[in-house]
């Protein structure tokens, strides 16, 4: 899972998280709902154009605004493989490794619909034929993300810890 392939979605700056999923639908649980309306808030067809293994490209300060972990879960059911940002808000970062959604700090200059490919082991995201290097994410974080996220990691680990 360390390489990720797919099509590039472009979006600016300072996207938040009632952008990314409107606070209306907060009163569901069903990941469901919140992937079909991801991103909502910026483009209201979204959720019937992007598809499994899709990547986003961003500006700075991706997920910015409230703590909702439901942000996250809506991008992740809603298929998207990685977010790539020149910055993202910390709880949002936070949130994306505790449910095992691939992030990546790079300024990557991809066209929306670009084949993009990013080596979260690297830290490398290309497009168009040109590589970005970008963040590369410490071990222990990229062993929860390839595991599923914090509660897949524990539930892998739990005999790793001594008493």
């Amino acid at each position: 899972m360390q390489l990720i392939r797919g099509k590039a979605w472009r979006f600016g700056d300072n996207v938040d998280t009632d952008a990314i999923i409107p606070g209306k639908y907060l009163r569901s649980a069903d990941p469901g709902v919140f992937a079909a309306h991801v991103l909502e808030g910026i483009d209201p067809d979204f959720a019937k154009k992007v598809k499994k293994g899709d990547v986003i490209l961003a500006g700075k300060n991706f997920g910015s605004g409230s703590s909702r972990e439901q942000a996250v879960l809506a991008l992740k059911h809603a298929g998207v493989a990685c977010i790539v940002a020149a910055s993202f808000a910390r709880i949002f970062f936070r949130n994306a490794i505790n449910v095992g959604l691939p992030i990546i700090e790079a300024k990557a200059d991809c066209r929306e619909g670009d084949a993009v490919e990013i080596d979260l082991g690297k830290g490398k995201v290309t497009c168009s034929g040109n590589s970005f290097s970008g963040v590369r994410l410490p071990g222990f974080l990229l062993d929860i993300l390839m595991d599923g996220g914090l509660v897949e990691h524990r539930k892998k680990h739990k005999n790793d810890i001594p008493d």
